[in-house]
């Protein structure tokens, strides 16, 4: 695999390919937010879409622990299919989408972005850890960045603004001990 340079300050990517201009990006990610609120009633989120695939796995192996359990109970007791939901359908949309545009734009190739300091070992052990924190911080939070940010955001929702600044308070305090994987 392949360690990945970062970005320069005229926006070209590590493989001499321009990125979309961010201001474009954000006014595009705000109509994509509308025309979710508009079609299907709810805003965006991701979270929602992979613990429904989880709990829909979970229910094939052991149906009587998701029976047992409110929280499951809701998403995919008794006779309820856990992925006749819309989350589900945006999660598959999103994943498919960038699949499609890293595809598209040539972007689509193993590589694992890390500093020159650590091993690429080390780099994946860390983002399965942040992964598994963020996953859980998320059904903690009653949502991830995209539902909480975005949509919570969108309509101001208290809640959704103070997990932001939660978000950001957080990452810039443990950015001083994790900074020996990118430098």
């Amino acid at each position: 695999m392949k360690t990945l340079s970062t970005q320069g300050a005229n926006g070209v990517g590590h493989h001499g390919r321009p990125y979309l201009d961010p201001y474009l990006a954000g006014a595009l990610l705000g109509l994509v937010l509308f025309a979710a609120f508009f079609v299907t009633g709810n805003g965006l989120g991701a979270s929602g879409g992979i613990a429904r695939v989880l709990v829909a796995a979970e229910d094939q192996i052991v149906p009587e622990h998701v029976d047992r359990t409110a929280y499951l109970l809701n998403m995919a007791g008794g006779e309820t299919d856990p992925l006749d939901h819309w989350i589900v359908v945006v999660t598959v949309g999103t994943i498919l989408g960038g699949f499609l545009s890293g595809l598209l734009h040539h972007r689509l190739h193993p590589e694992t972005a890390r500093g020159p300091r650590i091993s690429a070992r080390t780099r994946w052990i860390f983002a399965l850890l942040g992964g598994v924190l963020m996953g859980y911080g998320a059904r903690l939070a009653r949502g991830c960045t995209s539902g909480q940010a975005l949509s919570g955001g969108a309509v101001l929702s208290v809640g959704s603004w103070a997990f932001m600044f939660a978000v950001f308070a957080g990452g810039y305090a443990l950015a001083w001990f994790v900074r020996k994987l990118w430098t």
